[in-house]
């Protein structure tokens, strides 16, 4: 997909999540995640993918991570903060990942790095990685968004990507939001669809 695009798609999700990520308090539509899970997740992923930009632009090995038990341990903390603290790390943490990703060259973009996952991407694919974190959480904080409130083009980039990694021949008839809701695991108002086991 063009990188111009998925900057587009991290702008716009990055915005829907702060500005429905007000009211932190309460359960998310994830089970067993807070809100403020949910805020310290998406912050602690802009560090990260930070991290990766930080790699693209000087060559230096930084990955997103220091490994599982270290970004699980960051989001429980993280969720115990203040909420001002926390809405700060927000803010500020994707903040400064756009300002990185503005100031990387177009060589920089095509330099590699290894996400979470272990693949190896051009840093080109960062913003994708980021869109789809802030658009999909910004759902999952339970404040009355629904995938209907998301880009048509970025929703049918998400089903080409989850139906790659699911190895799915066909996709269920319905609505295009629903179909990435299901996908993705979130509710969904299809009918006589097997479950799906975890995207991510």
């Amino acid at each position: 997909m063009a990188a111009g695009a998925a900057r587009d798609w991290a702008a716009f999700g990055t915005e829907l999540f702060l500005t429905h990520a007000k009211e932190l308090s309460g359960p998310s539509a994830l089970p067993g995640w807070t809100r403020k899970h949910l805020a310290a997740h998406v912050a602690a992923n802009a560090d990260a993918l930070g991290n990766l930009v930080h790699w693209a632009r000087t060559g230096e090995r930084t990955p997103m991570y220091t490994s599982p038990e270290q970004r699980n341990a960051d989001i429980e903390a993280g969720s115990q903060l203040p909420e001002a603290q926390l809405t700060s790390w927000l803010q500020d943490s994707a903040r400064s990942l756009e300002s990185a990703m503005a100031s990387l060259t177009p060589q920089q973009w095509q330099a590699e790095v290894v996400t979470a996952q272990g693949r190896t991407v051009p840093a080109a694919e960062i913003p994708w990685l980021r869109a789809r974190e802030v658009c999909v959480h910004a759902v999952d904080l339970g404040s009355g968004l629904t995938f209907a409130d998301l880009p048509e083009a970025f929703l049918s980039a998400l089903v080409a990507e989850i139906q790659a990694k699911r190895g799915l021949d066909r996709l269920p008839d319905g609505p295009l939001p629903d179909v990435a809701a299901y996908l993705a695991g979130r509710p969904h108002s299809l009918t006589g669809v097997p479950g799906l086991g975890p995207w991510l």
